[in-house]
């Protein structure tokens, strides 16, 4: 996937309530899927108190972006009513690589299903709201490994392009650096010329 897509700024939490009912919805980006099910466990282990947190997520699946990856549950909510709402927010805001959990603490007074949708829209919605939306490039995440004699040239290099990286000073030295995929090619064959092919990329 070339080009940019929507996901969200920063995680953000909002809430309200229902007729007793107290619903918080949890929003924040995820790059893989992996991190989507990190948050979700997270927010389920934070608020195991609840009634129900039903998570849901849209997640590039690939590198190249080509397989898009939708998940939600209504965990324990009446079919349709909770996960599926959820999900169809971000399908609307046509919102990437982010995920949601909308928590919920029971106040005593069904909804009925009609309710829930709405109950559960809104929470992504408030939460959408307040994390905002941003136009972002793909990402991938280069791993490199160098000697300390290298070390200088490529952290000089990657903070010439303002990429976030880690380093870390061991045995070597290692970069781990979120480049743009459609500057990936180009910024691993500065860092093997500047090194001359020493550095190790993967």
């Amino acid at each position: 996937m070339t080009g940019t897509y929507r996901t969200l700024a920063e995680p953000a939490t909002a809430e309200f309530v229902v007729q007793g009912s107290e619903f918080l919805g949890h929003a924040r980006p995820a790059e893989s899927v992996d991190a989507a099910e990190e948050f979700i466990e997270t927010v389920e282990r934070e608020y195991d108190d609840a009634t129900h947190n039903v998570p849901a997520y849209r997640v590039r699946a690939d590198a190249e972006g080509n397989f898009l990856r939708e998940y939600s549950s209504d965990d324990g909510e009446p079919s349709g009513s909770a996960g599926k709402p959820a999900l169809n927010v971000l399908a609307q805001e046509e919102l990437e690589n982010c995920a949601v959990v909308v928590t919920r603490y029971y106040g005593g007074t069904n909804l009925g299903v009609g309710g829930l949708v709405r109950a559960y829209s809104k929470a992504v919605k408030d939460a959408v709201e307040e994390a905002g939306v941003i136009e972002e490039r793909p990402h991938e995440r280069v791993a490199i490994t160098v000697e300390y004699d290298d070390s200088g040239t490529v952290r000089g290099i990657i903070e010439s392009e303002s990429y976030e990286f880690d380093a870390s000073y061991e045995t070597d030295v290692s970069f781990g650096v979120r480049v743009p995929v459609a500057e990936s090619e180009a910024f691993k064959d500065r860092l093997r010329s500047a090194t001359s092919g020493r550095a190790d990329l993967e």
